[in-house]
């Protein structure tokens, strides 16, 4: 099977950390590359809008960092945004009482931070990472008491979030717009949160590249960011 390449007729889902740019310690410090909103517009412009970047950041903070002529799917695609439209200031947030029981957990470890993503929290541990088994095992009881939640890791994050905040749930939303009926998904990502969107697009008969290493559903494989900004750039000659 030759690898997939750019095509009029094609449906792009981008994940955003890792992916589009690498991952930091510190996740207000990652942004795009230089060049990397004109490239993304002009995908976008060859697609007829039909990027998509799929993200577990807050739509809020995703609009900060790629073009706004973009869709953007926040949130695990929990949140949405369409080109030319601005973030809600009135998103749905975590319990009060989850947010106050993940920060606990989080004190007692310098470098460890709580992140606020709509309904979604996640907990950053690259500062402390020989601290993630028992990390996890603290968020894993606290979450099991909050219907309708459940945990998702990372690359040195666990995440708290909604069952409805799903990328694979949101690939499928997207494929049954108008715009984007009939044609062929493909799903670029690099974490366990994107597996769930890849094979969505696997079973519309689309395809999926993983980015770096580690198990994945998709049949392709990118090495990091650089690799992709290469592969959307060779799309457009």
């Amino acid at each position: 099977m030759p690898f997939p390449r750019l095509s009029p007729d094609m449906a792009l889902f981008l994940d955003f950390d890792g992916t589009l740019a690498p991952i930091r310690a510190e996740p207000d410090c990652v942004y795009l590359p230089a060049e990397g909103a004109e490239i993304l517009l002009a995908v976008s412009a060859r697609l007829d809008g039909r990027l998509v970047i799929l993200s577990g950041r807050d739509v809020r903070d995703l609009t900060r960092r790629i073009p706004q002529e973009l869709w953007r799917a926040g949130g695990h695609g929990a949140q949405i945004c369409a080109p030319g439209t601005t973030p809600s200031d009135g998103l749905k947030a975590a319990p009060p009482e989850l947010v106050q029981r993940l920060q606990k957990i989080a004190t007692p470890y310098p470098g460890v931070v709580v992140e606020r993503k709509g309904e979604v929290l996640a907990l950053h541990y690259r500062g402390a990472a020989e601290a993630g088994p028992q990390l996890e095992a603290q968020m894993s009881a606290v979450v099991a008491g909050f219907r309708g939640y459940s945990l998702q890791t990372g690359k040195m994050v666990i995440e708290a979030r909604p069952d409805h905040a799903d990328k694979g749930k949101s690939v499928t939303a997207f494929m049954r717009r108008k715009e984007f009926s009939g044609r062929a998904p493909l799903m670029i990502g690099d974490d366990a949160t994107d597996e769930a969107a890849m094979q969505a697009c696997l079973q519309a008969g689309g395809a999926a590249i993983k980015v770096g290493a580690g198990a994945s559903v998709a049949p392709f494989r990118l090495d990091g960011p650089e690799d992709v900004w290469n592969w959307l750039r060779e799309g457009l000659n």
